[in-house]
């Protein structure tokens, strides 16, 4: 006797439908923090004066700052430490996302992709209004910063959420089978890019043979490239940001098609394993 009506929609009105779904599911993921938005992206804000800080103080005991390159100091530590943070939190928000059994799902027209892709931009807005703040107390209360190519800096921020994205795409399909292995897996390659981002160094002072323990990362061409852009007395000769590009898209194409497969196999009964 009752029977659903399906509405059929132009592609216009699909389009906006998904925009809107998107923007209110990054609303909520941004409000994850903290019920108060504002208080959400402070504690944001203070994690990343911490990590400046924190870096400042090392260089500056260890006698590092000679090694850095000819400019504004603060402007060379804050250059990896944000283009490090947008990878690691893009990379936590994707995997942290709702997957195919997720309660959400069961919601239409909500789906993976625009979980995903509400997680991913919420990230980066997060990122990106710290950046934006941080630098610009920075200018006004401190000293006047000046980036040669900022356009083409913000692309290299860009590019490392995009690997961070593209990544925590892969991890996301591969989460529902594994959970605990890409629980310590992301916690180790977080971890682990502390160092292996190469923030604390550029390419261009490093021996061959050290080289050659970083120049696998997508993050150490993206920061070493930012350097460039940023800095005149700069110009990165061992690192391409074009290899970041096809690695992201690679992890991308791969990590769509295993999401593509784990949500046609999803089974409730997969939340009672986590």
């Amino acid at each position: 006797m009752f029977q659903a009506t399906r509405i059929r929609q132009g592609r216009v009105s699909s389009a906006l439908t998904i925009f809107v779904l998107i923007y209110h599911s990054v609303v909520r993921s941004v409000r994850k923090t903290h019920n108060n938005a504002f208080l959400a992206i402070g504690i944001n804000l203070l994690q990343a004066v911490i990590f400046v800080a924190a870096f400042y103080i090392m260089f500056s005991l260890l006698g590092l700052r000679g090694a850095a390159i000819r400019g504004d100091f603060l402007l060379y530590i804050m250059s990896g430490i944000f283009i490090f943070l947008t990878h690691t939190k893009a990379l936590g928000a994707v995997v942290g996302s709702e997957g195919p059994a997720s309660p959400m799902m069961q919601h239409a027209p909500m789906n993976t992709v625009i979980a995903i892709a509400s997680a991913a931009v919420g990230a980066l807005y997060i990122q990106v209004l710290s950046l934006a703040i941080i630098l610009f107390v920075y200018h006004v209360a401190f000293q006047p910063i000046v980036i040669e190519e900022p356009f083409a800096a913000f692309g290299m921020l860009l590019l490392s959420w995009f690997g961070g994205v593209a990544l925590g795409v892969v991890l996301l399909a591969v989460k529902p089978w594994f959970p605990q292995f890409v629980s310590i897996f992301t916690t180790i390659y977080q971890r682990a890019n502390m160092i292996a981002s190469g923030k604390m160094f550029v390419a261009n002072t490093l021996p061959s043979f050290m080289l050659a323990m970083f120049d696998w990362n997508p993050l150490f061409h993206c920061i070493d490239q930012a350097r460039g852009f940023i800095f005149i007395n700069y110009n990165p000769r061992y690192t391409d940001w074009h290899y970041a590009v096809w690695v992201g898209l690679v992890l991308l194409m791969l990590g769509l098609m295993g999401e593509f497969y784990t949500r046609r196999h999803a089974s409730i009964s997969w939340g009672a394993r986590r």
